[in-house]
């Protein structure tokens, strides 16, 4: 590579970065990136380990990258799905502003949403969860990763319903990534919280699993005068150039359509909730009647068996401990569910799995 001073490593974490994004959504592709600089060569691997056939209204099947590289935080070993489960939300038109259409852009226009919440608890239905994180992404009609408007996201929060949505805030941050915390390229990155879920005596082990969500909006062209190949790379050039006036221009239908989708989600996210509270009553109730049963015991041997059995020394110490026992017993009762790939994960880091391809039908 010539100059190589132009080609800075914020440079190569941007390409990197964008075909990350590309192979999200064309996962049947498999790239190799290498560098060769000041005579030291790197090389980068883009490939899907677990892949996802999504089938959308007006264009061909699409292959998704459904891997969940986020694993959950635990404190056991335990198997998990590895896998994201892509759900096709709502396809609705968008208008094309008339500067828009001074250049040469025309047709009917349109956007898909598809969602993908990560990392699948489905096969633990009493673990407590939480939505942190949302992250959104364009594509182009030709499946093309394109920057998202920030000014047009920026703005997103303020037009939210929070209380329909049943959260308390979200914030749009920069879209940087880190080892921590790894991001798509062109994406814009909002952090959530929810209302009612901070609890300052809830333990560590207790905390909600924290989940992401990923919305995708695919933009859909088609103009009946735009046959050639090259006037279809002129028509998404300016889909491109003039997607912060787009997006504004329809900026009503797009936040409808954010919020309904940012509202099914939190939906099961509230019904998960319900059920675990109701898990929680009875627990309180077995604990109550558990403890009363021991503390009006007159006989000593009973008593003493049971504080021994659960390696405690009086009733309050009982009491506490009866509480993690139920709380471990049924958070991590796992119920298979089809369509999950699971993978045995110890507590601490993860080793990388060898490659899997598996198939699934939306």
């Amino acid at each position: 590579m010539k100059n190589p001073g132009l080609y800075s490593s914020k440079w190569q974490a941007h390409v990197k970065a964008f075909l990350q994004t590309f192979c999200l959504t064309n996962a049947g592709i498999r790239i190799q990136l290498k560098f060769k600089i000041h005579g030291q060569k790197s090389q980068h691997d883009f490939s899907a380990f677990l892949i996802s056939k999504v089938a959308l209204s007006v264009r061909p099947p699409m292959i998704l990258d459904v891997t969940c590289s986020a694993q959950p935080w635990c404190d056991q070993r335990g198997s998990w799905c590895q896998k994201g489960h892509p759900v096709v939300g709502e396809r609705f038109p968008l208008s094309i502003p008339p500067k828009a259409m001074d250049q040469g852009l025309f047709g009917e226009l349109s956007v898909q949403i598809v969602t993908l919440l990560s990392p699948c608890v489905l096969q633990y239905p009493h673990l407590p969860t939480e939505l942190s994180r949302m992250q959104v992404l364009v594509f182009s009609p030709s499946n093309i990763p394109v920057s998202a408007p920030s000014g047009f996201f920026q703005t997103l929060p303020v037009a939210l319903d929070y209380q329909h949505l049943g959260l308390d805030r979200m914030h749009c941050r920069s879209s940087e990534a880190s080892p921590d915390d790894p991001v798509h390229g062109d994406g814009v990155v909002f952090t959530v919280g929810q209302e009612n879920w901070d609890d300052p005596e809830q333990e560590p082990s207790h905390l909600p699993v924290q989940q992401s969500l990923l919305l995708l909006l695919f933009l859909q062209h088609s103009d009946p005068f735009t046959s050639e190949l090259t006037d279809k790379m002129d028509c998404e050039l300016l889909l491109e150039l003039h997607l912060e006036d787009i997006l504004s221009n329809n900026r009503q239908a797009v936040t409808s359509a954010l919020q309904a989708e940012l509202f099914n989600t939190m939906k099961a996210l509230k019904e998960r909730k319900k059920k675990l509270e109701k898990l929680q009553s009875a627990a309180e109730v077995i604990i109550s009647s558990t403890i009363s049963i021991v503390s009006s015991s007159s006989n000593m041997d009973f008593r003493s068996a049971c504080l021994k059995r659960m390696k405690v020394h009086d009733t309050h110490g009982l009491s506490a401990s009866l509480r993690e026992s139920l709380w471990r017993v049924s958070s991590w009762k796992r119920l298979p569910k089809a369509g999950c790939y699971s993978a045995q994960v110890r507590a601490g880091p993860l080793s990388e799995p060898e490659p899997v391809i598996c198939h699934q039908a939306a």
